[in-house]
């Protein structure tokens, strides 16, 4: 488990000086930890690092450190990758250009802290946002962390956080924040793709997805399908080249499918192999479909029934993080944890992310998206029928909410806020949801909504640490978040990247000539909601307590009635949204551990 943690501090005061000497010195009497960087005004401590996998790299002079894995960009038809590490002249480049080379000419999962041109120090979060960078300033001194339970442990009593009620509340509403605070006060995080000065609090993003989002790459069908197969390929087998061993989380699905494609055995020297999850229920057992996939690839598949008498009360021994986690994506982590360490493989890939960068989204939106781009032409009404179709809706209601929203976007529309949720309905928002918010949100007029909700959805890092296994887990591999493919898919068009209509199109045709035609040709996707919903059955007693005794319900904050009804314990009364209550569970759990 690679954590790291920093001490940055204006060394010309005396008293943030002292400070800092103290916390340091308390620091270094923990086991493990390795100093990696020491230099007037900063310190830099990491714990797990791996040669090849997680490492430090110390920047000329020991001006610099950058902490994580990272690639060297090239064309991703080339064959040679270039030198793996970060050689004396990247370096001296990296410090020249103040980080701006590590983002345009490397990617990757790092963290860098780097000087400033007036002799302070900044730091720099990769615009994947894989490694966490939260900060609590503590008597003048930044604390820089990648994982909330270490700088609890170094603050020890002196760390009295307090919930932040209107960032949790948007977060409930909207899900993921994409702003700068998180829903514990004091404790912020930098943004993927930010500089920040820690000492003079000057932001820089270094990379807006938004700005890219702007640029379109290219628009002929042939062309981006070529792209899209070649950088999808590029980056998983980067990946893959850092393990020996690899777990991937093959659902059957179209996504897990296309990664374990990219990793045939002439594709990749690591040993792979595929872990499928199933479950009782219509919609929860996709092993056919994997079985499939695993044997066109030429890779072995483990198969591993989902748990039905899950403890959900295993939230409350979940580490202390800065925003709750939903566990509902975390309750095969036992098992996943087990399966790693009997075939000893290090990581497990996953295809996260695929909904929003191969665009998954039942709306009429590329219609709107084309109309922006091109203006009524001949291609409009093809692109209208196949919005059409993807959204679920009439050609001449696509083309009507297009022409809409052309010229008076909806604002409610290109939100997330209130949608099917079990908050009250008399719930006040807060009056400034914008500072929870990424900046490069704040000038968007000229998206489209469907590149818009693209983007949007992109802007949430995923999550790298498991909160329930810790150093037991395999390491989280995401490669559709790498850098380069996000670039890629936020600069191609909606109406291209779901063109005919369907969700995924461009990623299906791309991948068409490597994975069976079952799986290119799915029209339904597999769902937990049968599983999730037997696992509430089984917990009924303790998610009835949670919620209806909770914080949450004595500030009135949830819909009781509505709650009161679904768990009552009649026949009929589960048909609501399961996965909603254990989210709320999962809210109150988070909250459980801070009213200590």
């Amino acid at each position: 488990m690679f954590r790291y943690l920093a001490l940055v501090w204006d060394a010309a005061q005396p008293a943030h000086s002292a400070a800092a000497q103290r916390l340091a010195h308390a620091w270094c009497a923990q086991l493990g930890w390795e100093p990696v960087l020491t230099r007037a005004g900063v310190q830099v401590f990491i714990l797990g690092a791996k040669a090849g996998i997680n490492e430090a790299s110390l920047l000329p002079g020991g001006q610099g450190v950058v902490l994580g894995k990272v690639f060297r960009r090239v064309d991703p038809g080339q064959t040679s990758p270039g030198p793996p590490a970060l050689d004396g002249q990247d370096g001296k480049l990296i410090l020249d250009s103040r980080g701006r080379t590590l983002v345009e000419s490397f990617w990757g999962r790092y963290i860098a802290f780097l000087p400033t041109e007036c002799g302070s120090t900044a730091v720099l979060r990769d615009p994947s946002g894989t490694l966490p960078c939260y900060r609590i300033v503590h008597e003048g001194v930044s604390i820089v962390f990648s994982w909330l339970e270490d700088a609890l442990q170094l603050l020890g009593d002196s760390a009295k956080l307090a919930v932040n009620w209107d960032a949790l509340l948007t977060h409930m509403q909207s899900g993921a924040l994409t702003g700068r605070e998180t829903s514990l006060d004091g404790v912020t995080q930098v943004l993927p793709g930010e500089l920040l000065n820690l000492q003079q609090e000057i932001s820089t993003l270094m990379w807006n997805p938004v700005d890219i989002a702007r640029t379109a790459a290219m628009r002929d069908p042939d062309e981006a399908t070529q792209a899209l197969w070649q950088q999808v390929l590029a980056c998983t087998q980067a990946w893959a080249s850092c393990y020996d061993r690899l777990l991937v989380r093959l659902s059957g699905g179209v996504d897990s499918s296309i990664l374990f494609s990219c990793l045939r055995p002439d594709r990749t020297d690591a040993d792979v192999l595929g872990l499928n999850y199933y479950s009782a229920g219509s919609d929860s057992d996709e092993r056919h479909y994997a079985r499939l996939t695993a044997a066109k690839v030429g890779r072995d598949l483990l198969e591993r029934e989902r748990d039905p008498d899950f403890r959900v009360d295993r939230v409350l021994e979940a580490a202390r993080m800065p925003d709750p986690v939903r566990y509902v994506g975390w309750m095969n982590a036992a098992t996943d944890a087990k399966v790693a360490s009997a075939h000893r493989a290090s990581a497990m890939i996953t295809g996260a992310g695929g909904d929003s960068l191969f665009y998954e989204f039942p709306r009429w939106w590329p219609a709107a998206d084309y109309l922006h781009m091109n203006g009524v032409n001949a291609g409009f009404a093809t692109v209208a029928m196949d919005a059409a179709r993807l959204g679920k809706v009439s050609v001449w209601r696509a083309i009507s909410l297009a022409v809409k929203d052309r010229w008076r976007p909806s604002l409610s529309e290109r939100s997330f806020v209130g949608r099917g949720t079990l908050l009250s309905p008399d719930l006040v928002q807060p009056r400034d949801r914008q500072r929870f918010d990424h900046p490069g949100l704040d000038k968007t007029d000229d998206l489209p909504i469907g590149k818009y909700m693209q983007t949007l959805a992109l802007m949430q890092p995923l999550g790298y640490y498991d909160p329930f296994e810790r150093d037991r887990a395999p390491e989280i591999v995401n490669p559709l978040f790498s850098q380069p493919l996000v670039e890629l898919c936020l600069r191609l068009p909606t109406f291209l990247l779901a063109q005919g209509g369907r969700g995924r199109a461009l990623a299906r045709r791309a991948f068409a000539a490597d994975l069976p035609p079952q799986i290119i040709n799915r029209r339904s996707k597999g769902g937990l909601e049968e599983h999730v919903r037997a696992v509430l059955l089984s917990n009924i007693d303790f998610v009835r307590t949670t919620l209806l005794q909770g914080q949450l319900a004595a500030r009135q904050m949830i819909d009781r009635p509505t709650i009161e009804a679904l768990l009552s314990g009649e026949p009929t009364a589960l048909a609501g949204p399961n996965s909603q209550l254990h989210a709320l569970v999962a809210v109150e759990a988070w909250l459980a551990r801070w009213s200590h």
